[in-house]
């Protein structure tokens, strides 16, 4: 387990799967990321079998976040690992709307950050985040995170085109 001060991330579990299709299946929690559509759990499960193959080639490491307390409220993870470069691409979800804005998500990537940066030795994470999910923006910028540019209108949701802003942390930025 890796520990933060008010969450610990723990490996995902196939019990996990059906809070995720709950998740998932409301738009407000769906809203900013990649996935627009429900899940079923037949698909949760496919999805998870091919997780487990990619955390086996480590392309890939997501892990639950719990709360100090045990309960299960979001994901987060390092995706698209290149271990060439040593670079790695941070995803996270709260998906208990209950524990949003009460610094579990600046908790938990501090967490993530802290074992991507002293155990796996990358030396840049990086993410993209909607340019109107201020509350993301303002948790990856306390964690660090600096704006590295902006991708005009590369999101279609809601009827309209949106931004999205690339952002990362260097390993001495963490440190």
């Amino acid at each position: 387990m890796i520990y933060g001060e008010k969450c610990y991330l723990r490996p995902i579990e196939r019990d996990d799967l059906p809070r995720f299709v709950r998740w998932f299946g409301d738009p407000e929690v769906r809203r900013h990321l990649r996935p627009y559509l429900p899940f079923s759990l037949a698909q949760e499960e496919r999805w998870y079998e091919r997780l487990l193959v990619q955390i086996e080639r480590q392309e890939d490491v997501t892990f639950a976040i719990e709360t100090n307390e045990g309960v299960h409220i979001g994901n987060v993870g390092l995706h698209n690992i290149n271990w060439k470069d040593r670079n790695a691409e941070l995803g996270i979800v709260i998906g208990e709307k209950e524990y949003w804005s009460q610094g579990y998500g600046t908790d938990a990537i501090r967490a993530l950050l802290g074992m991507a940066f002293r155990e796996m030795n990358l030396h840049r994470v990086y993410l993209r985040v909607d340019g109107d999910n201020p509350r993301a923006i303002r948790c990856y910028e306390k964690v660090g995170f600096r704006r590295e540019g902006t991708l005009r209108q590369t999101v279609f949701r809601e009827g309209a085109y949106r931004d999205q802003h690339l952002m990362s942390i260097l390993r001495g930025e963490f440190e």
